[in-house]
């Protein structure tokens, strides 16, 4: 789950990390309001969406007086950036850079466990650093049995060539931040840039966070900042039905059981030459109305011109799901996608004889139907 700038740095206020004091602002009167309140010039306009490269994408303004505040709101409300409309914005008093640096701490699989990513090279995507120029960035390993130390404060500090006058007010940011990451169950949080400033202070001029959504249930008050406006329409009546989906761009809609039988299936249907129009795990313990769900929810993407049920019947059965797909035909009126469907495992031939006479196509196996799949899609695409 991913939340706004604006909210992140309400996060950081709690472990004492220095953010610039903004407003929120939803319309340009807001904005004006906002910098009125501010009191001080010059004020930065900032777009509010979840997705990087808002400052290449014309989402970040610096205004100088009212007018400017005016029109920086009027042409950033309203902008698409990566494919998603600004709705609010954040005003907030501009700061005396001096130095700008990256400072994150991840969820990393490689060394499994959390790790600080930190670099002298702040104020662009952390991305490009990787790809460019690695030797700018440190990466040190927060052990989890002992927690941040004060020398994991010192080698960031060093790698980053931080003032002295200015490494007690950094170590308290990077710890704030590395407690905030471990207390939210972050996947990820991120100060970029972090700022030091020609007065020798130390503040958080942006602010990411993402958080675990398996660990949400234990933080309802994270759950609370979430901003469905943000998230690909499909995937919020997803999330609302307990499906476990994400929208990609092909057009073969695969349902499946299991997280690693739907990474599977996409990569088999990607190897026959077919495009996977999403990932959906109906769940090992799905019933017939989940599947009825699913097949709606697929069926809700316009790209989408086949449909691959993939199931292997460990604890779900397969009649249940058979049973699904019929329930879903019946409540489809005009229905006219292909199903491709294999089934195996549990009550398997319950389920095939229940889907004797319905318009699918049974294949024996993954491979079998990824294929058949794969060709009623290019078929339909060219047709």
């Amino acid at each position: 789950m991913k939340i706004h700038e604006y909210q992140a740095k309400l996060i950081l206020d709690e472990y004492n990390v220095p953010t610039p004091k903004g407003h929120v602002a939803r319309s340009v009167q807001e904005a004006v309001q906002a910098a009125e309140d501010i009191g001080s010039w010059p004020v930065v306009v900032k777009a509010q969406v979840h997705a990087g490269g808002r400052g290449k994408a014309g989402g970040v303004k610096l205004a100088k007086s009212i007018d400017e505040v005016k029109s920086a709101a009027e042409t950033i409300l309203g902008l698409v950036i990566k494919g998603i409309k600004v709705r609010q914005l954040l005003v907030e008093p501009g700061i005396d850079i001096k130095t700008e640096i990256y400072l994150g701490i991840i969820l990393d699989r490689a060394s499994k466990g959390p790790v600080i990513m930190a670099s002298r090279e702040g104020g662009v995507e952390i991305e490009e650093v990787a790809k460019e120029t690695p030797e700018k960035i440190l990466k040190l390993k927060v052990p989890p049995t002992i927690g941040l130390r004060g020398y994991h404060c010192n080698v960031v500090a060093e790698f980053l060539e931080i003032p002295a006058d200015a490494r007690k007010p950094f170590a308290a940011v990077l710890k704030g931040l590395v407690q905030a990451f471990l207390d939210k169950d972050c996947s990820l949080a991120e100060i970029n840039p972090l700022v030091l400033t020609g007065s020798g202070h130390v503040i958080a001029c942006d602010a990411k966070m993402n958080f675990d959504d398996n660990a949400l249930p234990w933080h309802q008050e994270i759950e609370a900042l979430r901003d469905d406006g943000e998230d690909e329409p499909l995937e919020v009546e997803a999330r609302e039905k307990k499906l476990n989906y994400v929208k990609l761009d092909g057009e073969i809609g695969c349902i499946v059981n299991g997280a690693g039988l739907a990474m599977c299936t996409m990569d088999v249907v990607k190897h026959f030459g077919g495009r996977p129009a999403n990932f959906l795990d109906i769940g090992g313990g799905a019933k017939a109305s989940q599947v009825a769900d699913a097949l709606k929810l697929i069926t809700s993407d316009k790209t989408v011109n086949t449909i691959f049920f993939n199931v292997f019947g460990g604890i779900v059965r397969c009649d249940m799901v058979a049973s699904g797909i019929l329930s879903a035909l019946e409540s489809l009126p005009g229905f006219d996608y292909p199903i491709v469907i294999r089934l195996s495992g549990t009550n398997e031939e319950q389920a095939k004889k229940l889907l004797e006479n319905a318009p699918v196509h049974l294949a024996k196996n993954m491979e079998e139907g990824a294929q058949m799949a794969v060709k009623i899609s290019k078929e339909r695409a060219s047709a």
